[in-house]
Parts: C-alpha cells; sequence; structure tokens
C-alpha cells in the first residue's frame, strides 16, 4: 500500500523524535514497535547504529513524524566519542527525545548529560524503561528518582506499553504539533475549492464558524481560489465554472445535497471530516463508524462535544445523530453527552463515542482523547464521519485521501 501522506507531508513539518540510550538497550527494537513495521535494523551486536539516522515514518495515530536513531551515548573509543557528539548535535532539531533504559544497566552519568543538554535545548524528554517483559516489576522512583522525568515502561519485543507510551509522546509533544495543512496538500496553485456553507439557525450571525473561516484560509495560503455558496446554489455555481473544481467541500448536514449535485469525478468531503484528518486521525475515526455496525438498541453512547453552545431546536449533537442513529440499529440507545475539555474518568461501560469536529481544541488534546478511548477499548467517530456513514457516502467522501481509503480496505 502506497502511503501517500508520507510522501505529501514535508520532513520540515514533521514531529522529530530523537531516540537516546546505551548500545544495545532496543533502540531500534523500540522504533519497529511503535512503529508497528520492521524498519530498524536489529542486532544483539553493541554499536549497530553509527551516526544518527533520519527515518520519516508514520506512527498510528500521532501522524507524520520523524524517528532520529542515534549511537550509543556509552560508546568507547575516540571514534565513540565523535559519534556521540554527532548524536547529541540532533538536540537542535529535535521536539521530543525518548530515552531508553535497560532494566539490567542501572542509569548513571550517560543518561545524566543527556538529560542536561536536553534541558540545554529545551527539549522534553521521556524515558522509556525497556524490557519489562524481563523485569516486569519495576518503580518509576528507581529510574531518576526526583527528576520529575514522565517514565513508561514498554517491552519493545511484546508491544507491551507501547500505547502508553503514545499517549506520554502526545502529552510532552510541543503545544503546537499538528498536521501542517487543513487541505493544503489535497490542491495546487490556480485550482479552484467550492465550499458549500449552509445559513440556518445553527450558524452565528454576521460571521462563519471557524472551521469554515480557516479552510478558506488555508486555500488562499496555497494560492487557490475559494468560491464560496449556500447549498441551493451549488449546482448552478458548478455550471458557471469554465474548469472543474479541484475539490467541493461541505458542511455535513448538506451531505445528501451536495453529493446529489456534486458530478461523480469531482471529489467532495466535509468541513469535519477534513478537521478529523487535520486535528486527529482520521483512519481511527472512519474505524469508529464501522463499529456502529455493531451498535443494538440501549448500548450506551457517549456525545462528546469540547465547548458549550446555545443549542436550537434541531440540534446535530442532541437531536439530529441521536434520531439518525436510533433509526439505523432498529430502538433506541442509552446517549449520555459531556462538554469541556475531559472525557468520563470511565469509559468501559460505552460502546460508542461521539465526537464534535474539534474546532476548540488542538490535535494534541485531539489525540490524547483517541488514546484515552484506544486505552478503554471503546471507538471513537466523529460527527461528520458519522453522518457520511449513516447517509452512505462515506466512500465517496474518503475518495480524497486514498491513504484511508485503501487502509480501511485492507482491514474490511
Amino acid at each position: 500500500m502506497t502511503d501517500t501522506t508520507l510522501n505529501q507531508t514535508p520532513r520540515g513539518s514533521r514531529l522529530h523524535i530523537a531516540i537516546f540510550g546505551r548500545r544495545n538497550v532496543g533502540k531500534s527494537s523500540l522504533i519497529n514497535a511503535l512503529t508497528n513495521q520492521d524498519i530498524a535494523i536489529v542486532s544483539d551486536v553493541p554499536g549497530t547504529t553509527t551516526d544518527p539516522v533520519y527515518k520519516s515514518m508514520e506512527i498510528l495515530p500521532i501522524g507524520p513524524v520523524v524517528i532520529i536513531d542515534t549511537a550509543g551515548i556509552d560508546d568507547v573509543g575516540e571514534l565513540g566519542r565523535l559519534r556521540i557528539e554527532k548524536a547529541l548535535g540532533v538536540l537542535n532539531k529535535t521536539d521530543l527525545m525518548l530515552l531508553v533504559v535497560d532494566p539490567a544497566a542501572s542509569a548513571g552519568r550517560f543518561e545524566e548529560e543527556v538529560i542536561e543538554k536536553a534541558r540545554e535545548n529545551k527539549v522534553p524528554v521521556i524515558i522509556v524503561f525497556n524490557k519489562t517483559d524481563l523485569r516486569p516489576q519495576f518503580s518509576t522512583e528507581e529510574v531518576f528518582p526526583g527528576s520529575g522525568l514522565p517514565v513508561v515502561g514498554v517491552s519493545a519485543l511484546t508491544r507491551q506499553g507501547i500505547d502508553e507510551l503514545k499517549m506520554a509522546i502526545i502529552r510532552e509533544a510541543p503545544k503546537d504539533f499538528m498536521n501542517p495543512t487543513i487541505l493544503g496538500d489535497l490542491i495546487s496553485p490556480g485550482d479552484t475549492v467550492v465550499l458549500v456553507v449552509p445559513i440556518d439557525l445553527a450558524a452565528p450571525k454576521g460571521r462563519l464558524i471557524l472551521p469554515q473561516v480557516q479552510t478558506i484560509r488555508d486555500i488562499l495560503d496555497h494560492d487557490a481560489m475559494a468560491y464560496v455558496v449556500k447549498e441551493r446554489e451549488l449546482k448552478g455555481a458548478l455550471a458557471k465554472l469554465k474548469d472543474k473544481p479541484r475539490l467541493v467541500v461541505t458542511d455535513s448536514q448538506a451531505f445528501l445535497k451536495v453529493a446529489a449535485d456534486t458530478p461523480k469525478d469531482v471529489p467532495m468531503t466535509s468541513f469535519s471530516i477534513l478537521f478529523a484528518r487535520h486535528k486527529g486521525d482520521l483512519a481511527t475515526l472512519v474505524e469508529g463508524a464501522k463499529a456502529i455496525e455493531n451498535l443494538s438498541p440501549g448500548d450506551r453512547v457517549l456525545v462528546s462535544e469540547a465547548c458549550t453552545h446555545h443549542r436550537v431546536e434541531d440540534d446535530i449533537g442532541t437531536v439530529k445523530i441521536p434520531r439518525w442513529l436510533n433509526q439505523l440499529v432498529g430502538g433506541p440507545l442509552d446517549y449520555t453527552w459531556v462538554s469541556g475539555l475531559e472525557l468520563p474518568e470511565d469509559l468501559s461501560g460505552y460502546r460508542l463515542i461521539i465526537h464534535c469536529g474539534a474546532c476548540m481544541i488542538n490535535r494534541k488534546e485531539m489525540l490524547h482523547r483517541l488514546m484515552v478511548a484506544k486505552h478503554a477499548g471503546v471507538p471513537v467517530v466523529n460527527y461528520g464521519v458519522l453522518i457520511a456513514y449513516v447517509m452512505g457516502i462515506l466512500e465517496r467522501t474518503l475518495r480524497p485521501f486514498p491513504e484511508v481509503a485503501e487502509a480501511m480496505e485492507d482491514n474490511s
């Protein structure tokens, strides 16, 4: 399967994660566990990695990253000293450091020096206590007691603790860590993008909602043209265009009319699906939509909105979505609605989480929520992906994102 995202995301726009540790602590094995692929060479011979190696890759659900695999910080001899200097030199381009510690070797001056260098460069550090399959019981206080650094126990061999490590990466990553563009990678300079913006009771008086404004700005930033219409004007607008638009983007609530009025050979998606990719992980949310097939009347469903707002008579989260889902599963589901910046602590009783479009939270927070739900074993879908699913047009709305469409086919 070709990973379109990897081909399109430039290295400079990726989260840079440097892996440090002594020789043979399992740095390369950890890379393979994080990516769920055999990318890095694993060997029992100390010093397999010499100069820093930069690997552009995808870590789900974190997204595009650059992993920097470094030489052992305990390398020996004059050549070893030069390798260590090169390794430390990568800290000026690192967003986050993973310092891997082996339970068979007590941490000492090598690790302390690396941590001090990271602090000088203002690089956050996560201590990764590897090989917990050999030592399942360990105390975080025995690894740099009193340092205040986050410590995660993992086994790169069995992949136990890898989800917890991903959650720690999301927590410790820079606050502005997010996908670099909303749709800029889907368009070229001079392209026309038609935006369908219904003006109804839910629309704020005198202005557009935030995702619509941000999408227009992203189109302009990429030297393309935004053509904004209401849903009843779409058909006429398309007929007036000399060339077909590169993309049609609609509010989810106008999906069926927009799908009917947009020619099949013109890519179409929604603001909510664009933001599912921009602020979270689209593949995870599509998997959540597929979990709707397993719902039965009476199942508990959590509807989570990241902000509070005035609800209109036919509100999307409290009225429309429950109505559509109840019809689809053949009876009423048991809904719980929450608003604000935190998910409930206990998610174990829910069969599905339905999340808003996340326009008021950053990508870091949304990814954290996805990981919390995954850890609890509860699938997550967002409003736009769910609406496309219940209306039977999810496959069409995913065509602009071939990497997600292919992944869904592989998993079906």
